[in-house]
């Protein structure tokens, strides 16, 4: 492109220059094709993985692909409102896209949906799992561990309600030992929920671990 005086004062105009000369060349570019391919396969295995459990080796290749190109979470049909099949039918691959989301303001999205999801044994493991390797918000904490308690006092089959609070003081006594989470502000929710289940061994041993950590807090 070249400048050209219209004649007309100072105002000039744009002209076209096709030099005859020249000559192009094309070349592609392999990591183009590569990484739509790759795209295009992971889309293919995680509309599978949202139906079912998928074969170790595919969670394997998911995974390794979403840590080679996190951005790769953006283009495979994966949105929050799917997030909760993900989780219950491959829990491994829900946690690998919420780690390379940590730093994304779609984590809040992503968080919100798990912790008002309903409650399961692959939903805490999740949870757990991610509370070990990243700091989350206590208040999105705090949301996760009273909807637990809540979902095991309101629930009707008792053998189920036994598994679950089960679950959930093991669930507690590994953030407390880990010193994941502070439940301090939970202090007397969390000791209400062991005493109304003491009859469960694991209830009460959570609460022994609560009031050695309170003896502790208090020396």
């Amino acid at each position: 492109v070249s400048t050209q005086s219209t004649g007309t004062g100072d105002a000039e105009e744009l002209i076209w220059v096709n030099p005859n000369s020249a000559e192009y060349t094309f070349e592609w570019d392999p990591l183009v094709i590569q990484t739509t391919s790759v795209e295009l396969e992971v889309r293919k295995l995680i509309s599978k993985a949202l139906k079912g459990a998928l074969p170790q080796q595919q969670q394997n290749y998911i995974r390794e692909e979403i840590s080679k190109n996190p951005r790769l979470i953006y283009h495979i049909g994966l949105t929050p409102a799917k997030f909760p099949a993900l989780v219950e039918c491959n829990c491994k691959i829900a946690l690998e896209v919420l780690l390379h989301l940590s730093q994304s303001n779609q984590l809040t999205e992503y968080f919100t949906v798990l912790v008002n999801m309903e409650l399961s044994v692959h939903s805490m493991e999740v949870m757990n799992e991610l509370l070990s390797r990243v700091v989350l918000p206590p208040e999105y904490v705090h949301l996760y561990i009273t909807k637990c308690i809540i979902h095991c006092e309101e629930c009707t089959d008792r053998l189920i309600q036994h598994r679950f609070v089960r679950l959930v003081c093991v669930f507690l006594s590994s953030l407390i030992r880990h010193n994941t989470v502070d439940v301090r502000d939970m202090f007397v929710e969390v000791q209400a929920f062991c005493i109304n289940f003491s009859r469960i061994k694991e209830a009460a041993g959570l609460f022994r671990l609560l009031k050695q950590m309170d003896n502790e807090g208090a020396s």
